[in-house]
C-alpha cells in the first residue's frame, strides 16, 4: 500500500464527515446530559464529551466485517459505526425499542448486524472479549481485525496485560484502541501507575504501540490508517494510545472534586472540535455557514431520535425472563442401543468424548493451563496435541481470566471452545469473565449475541490438595442465571455429556470430580450423547429419596446398599444438571417416598442442597411425612491432612445415620 493511500484525504467531502461525526456525537450527548437531569435516563451516564476524536478517527476506517468491543463511554463508538440515534437513545430510555430491548442501558448498546459487540461496564472486561473475536477470526480464516476500546484505568487491570499476552503470543489482529483521558475515574493517571507510559506497557509485550493526539482527528485516522495496513498484512496486534481529555465527569453522579477547573478549561480549548473546525475555516475547508447548516441537520435528527425514544414502549414484565437462556434448543438425543462395551475410566471416557467432538465438528478446540505438551492436569488430554496439532489443542499462559475470556469471544464469533480450566478454585479468576459475560450476554443484548462455550474443570476434595485445590463450588455457580452447570458422574455421562453441551447455544460448565477420574468400568463402544436436562433414578426405591450430584454419587449409592441391612429401601436420585434443576423428578420421587435427604459435598450454608430443600418447601411440602434433611461438607476450608479431609467432607456412615434419623431407625 502507497503512503498515499495511509493518508486521510483532506479533501472538502472527508473533512465535512469528520466534523460532523463530531459535532454529531457531542450535541447527541448534550440532549443526553439534559434528558438526564430530567430523570429520563437513568443509572449511570458517562458521556464522551472531549473524546470525539477518537471515535470519529478510528471507526469510519473499520472495514464492515471487522468487529468493536466498547467500553461503558460507548455512546460515540455506537453512533459512528451506524447504530441508529433512535435506537441508542430509546436503549437509554430502558425502552423495549433500543437497541437490545432495554435490557442493556446506557453501558451496554449492542448491535449484531453492525459487528458492534457492544458496551461493557466492567474495567478492561472487553479486552479477552476482543482476543477471542480474534481468535475466532484468525481460525476460521477471515480477513477481519477486531477493534477494543478501553480507558487508560484498565491497564490497571489483570486483564489489560492477560488480554496483551494472549493477543501477542497467539499474533491475533486486535487493534487495541487506548482512550487514554487521564482519569480513571476520579483517580490520575500519576497516581495509580509506577509507570505512565501506557504504549510502553504495550510493547512489553512485543506489540507495536504509538502514540497519537487524541484530540487531533486527523491525526488519529491517519494512525489507524498505518496501523490497519501493517495488521492486514501481518495478522499481527497493533496497539493505539490515544491522548485525550473528558471535559465532562466520569458520570452524571460525579462532581468532579479531584481536579481543578482551571485544567478541564484549558483542554477544553484545544478540544477536538473547536481545533478541526477553527483549522478548516482558517484555511477555508468549510464555512461558518454550513457548519451552521451540519447544526441544524443533526439538531433535527436528534429532535427526531427523542420522539422515538418518548414514544417508545416498555418490554412487558411477562417477558422478563426471556432471552435468559436460547428459547431453541436442540432436542435431546435419543439414545443409542448399546453395544458391545469396553472397559475404560472416567478420564479416558472424558477424553473420548473431546476428540469424537474435534472429529465431528471442525469449529471445536481445547484452550487451557497445560492441556497441550503436559496432557492436562489430570491426563484427561494427553495425546490429544498429536493427533489434533496445537491450533486446536491450545496451551494457554496462566491466566484464567485472560482464556476464560478468549473462548468466550471466540464463541461469540462461530467457533465452539472447550475451555478447560484446572481447578474449581481457579476459576473464580475467571468469575468475572463467566459471570459477567457468558452468563449476561444473550440477556443483556436482547438476543442479539449467544455465548456457546463449555468450560470444563476439576471440582471436589479427596486427594490431600488442601483449602486452594479442593473445593466444591458448583453450587455457586448453579445460582448464576444464564448457564447451564452439568455434574457427570457416571462414565455414560462422562462420555455424553459433552457432546449435547457443544450443541448447547448458551455457556455450559462441567464439573467432574477429582475422585472419579480414575473410576473404572464398562461403557459401550456406541456410547454417545446423553440428555443433559433430566436427572437420572440410579436406584429406586420406596422408603426414602437420596438426591446428590458427581463425586457423591457414589458414596450414596452405597449408603443405600448398606440401608438395605436396616430394612429401608432408598431411591437415589442424580441431578447431573444443577442448572435448571430437573425438579420433577425429585418431586415424583418425594411423592413415592415421603421422605427426602440431600447429600451434596458443598458448604451446607447457601448450598445447593439448600435450595432443593426449599423448593421441596415450597412446591412438595404436603408430600413429606417428615422432616428435610441433608448431608452437606464440613463449614471449615478443606484441610490438607487425610483424616480431617474425609471428616469434612460426605462419608456414608454420615449419610446411612442421616437417612436412618428420617426413617425412624437412628
Amino acid at each position: 500500500m502507497t503512503d498515499a493511500a495511509l493518508k486521510p484525504r483532506l479533501d472538502h467531502g472527508h473533512v465535512r464527515d469528520l466534523l460532523k461525526a463530531m459535532i454529531r456525537i457531542r450535541r447527541f450527548e448534550d440532549k443526553c446530559a439534559e434528558l438526564y437531569t430530567q430523570e429520563k435516563i437513568r443509572g449511570f451516564l458517562h458521556l464522551y464529551d472531549g473524546e470525539e476524536a477518537v471515535a470519529a478517527g478510528v471507526i469510519p476506517v473499520l472495514a464492515e466485517a471487522d468487529r468493536i468491543v466498547a467500553t461503558y463511554r460507548e455512546h460515540g463508538h455506537a453512533l459512528v459505526r451506524g447504530l441508529p440515534m433512535g435506537e441508542v437513545l430509546a436503549e437509554m430510555y430502558g425502552k423495549a425499542e433500543g437497541s437490545a430491548g432495554g435490557r442493556g442501558g446506557s453501558m451496554h448498546l449492542f448491535s449484531a448486524s453492525a459487528n458492534f459487540y457492544g458496551g461493557n461496564a466492567i474495567v478492561g472486561g472487553g479486552l479477552p472479549l476482543a482476543v477471542g473475536l480474534a481468535l475466532a477470526d484468525r481460525m476460521q480464516g477471515a480477513d477481519a481485525v477486531t477493534a477494543c476500546f478501553f480507558g487508560e484505568g484498565a491497564v490497571a487491570e489483570g486483564e489489560f496485560h492477560e488480554a496483551m499476552n494472549l493477543a501477542s503470543l497467539w499474533n491475533l489482529p486486535v487493534l487495541f484502541v487506548c482512550e487514554n483521558n487521564g482519569y480513571a475515574m476520579g483517580t490520575a493517571l500519576d497516581l495509580s501507575e509506577a509507570e505512565t507510559d501506557i504504549a510502553a506497557k504495550a510493547r512489553s509485550y512485543d506489540v507495536v504501540a504509538d502514540v497519537v493526539d487524541g484530540m487531533d482527528v486527523v491525526a488519529v485516522e491517519a494512525a489507524t490508517r498505518r496501523a490497519l495496513a501493517q495488521m492486514r498484512e501481518t495478522g499481527e496486534p497493533h496497539f493505539l494510545e490515544c491522548r485525550t481529555y473528558r471535559f465532562r465527569a466520569h458520570s452524571m453522579f460525579d462532581a468532579q472534586l479531584y481536579r481543578p477547573k482551571e485544567e478541564v478549561e484549558d483542554w477544553r480549548r484545544k478540544g477536538p472540535i473547536v481545533r478541526f473546525q477553527g483549522w478548516l475555516e482558517e484555511n477555508g475547508l468549510i464555512h461558518a455557514e454550513e457548519v451552521a447548516a451540519i447544526t441544524a441537520e443533526l439538531d433535527a435528527e436528534i429532535a427526531e431520535a427523542v420522539a422515538f425514544a418518548e414514544a417508545g414502549t416498555d418490554e412487558p414484565v411477562e417477558t422478563l425472563t426471556r432471552h435468559v437462556m436460547a428459547e431453541e434448543r436442540p432436542a435431546p438425543p435419543e439414545p443409542a442401543k448399546p453395544e458391545k462395551t469396553v472397559e475404560t475410566t472416567y478420564r479416558e471416557a472424558v477424553k473420548a468424548a473431546i476428540a469424537e467432538a474435534m472429529e465431528k465438528d471442525e469449529r471445536v478446540f481445547l484452550m487451557g493451563e497445560d492441556v497441550g505438551r503436559y496432557g492436562g492436569c489430570y491426563a484427561v488430554s494427553k495425546g490429544l496435541l498429536d493427533r489434533f496439532g496445537p491450533d486446536r489443542i491450545r496451551d494457554t499462559p496462566l491466566s484464567e481470566s485472560g482464556f476464560t475470556g478468549a473462548g468466550i469471544g471466540a464463541a461469540m464469533a462461530g467457533m465452539r471452545p472447550i475451555v478447560e480450566v484446572m481447578t474449581v478454585n481457579f476459576s473464580l479468576l475467571a468469575l468475572d469473565q463467566i459471570l459477567n459475560t457468558a452468563a449476561t450476554y444473550r440477556h443483556m443484548s436482547n438476543n442479539a449475541f449467544g455465548v456457546p462455550v463449555v468450560i470444563r474443570m476439576a471440582t471436589g476434595a479427596g486427594r490431600q490438595l488442601a483449602a486452594q485445590h479442593s473445593h466444591s463450588l458448583e453450587g455457586w455457580y448453579a445460582h448464576i442465571p444464564g448457564v447451564r452447570v452439568l455434574a457427570p458422574a457416571t462414565l455414560e455421562d462422562a462420555r455424553g455429556m459433552l457432546w449435547t453441551a457443544l450443541q448447547d447455544p448458551d455457556p455450559v460448565l462441567i464439573f467432574e470430580n477429582v475422585m472419579l477420574y480414575n473410576m473404572a468400568g464398562d461403557l459401550a463402544q456406541n456410547a454417545g450423547p446423553v440428555d443433559i436436562d433430566k436427572a437420572a433414578v440410579r436406584r429406586a426405591g420406596r422408603d426414602i429419596t437420596l438426591v446428590t450430584y458427581g463425586g457423591s454419587l457414589w458414596k450414596t449409592l452405597e449408603a443405600a446398599a448398606e440401608l438395605v441391612k436396616d430394612g429401608i429401601e432408598a431411591e437415589v436420585i442424580d441431578l447431573r444438571s444443577l442448572r435448571p434443576l430437573d425438579l420433577e423428578t425429585v418431586f415424583a420421587s418425594v411423592a413415592k417416598t415421603h421422605r427426602a435427604l440431600m447429600v451434596d459435598e458443598g458448604w451446607k450454608t447457601g448450598s445447593l442442597a439448600a435450595e432443593i430443600g426449599m423448593r421441596l418447601a415450597e412446591e412438595a411440602f404436603f408430600d413429606l411425612d417428615a422432616p428435610l434433611a441433608r448431608v452437606c461438607s464440613a463449614e471449615v476450608p478443606i484441610p490438607y491432612a487425610r483424616h480431617l479431609e474425609q471428616a469434612a467432607i460426605p462419608q456414608v456412615p454420615s449419610i446411612v445415620a442421616a437417612a436412618r434419623r428420617l426413617c425412624g431407625k437412628g
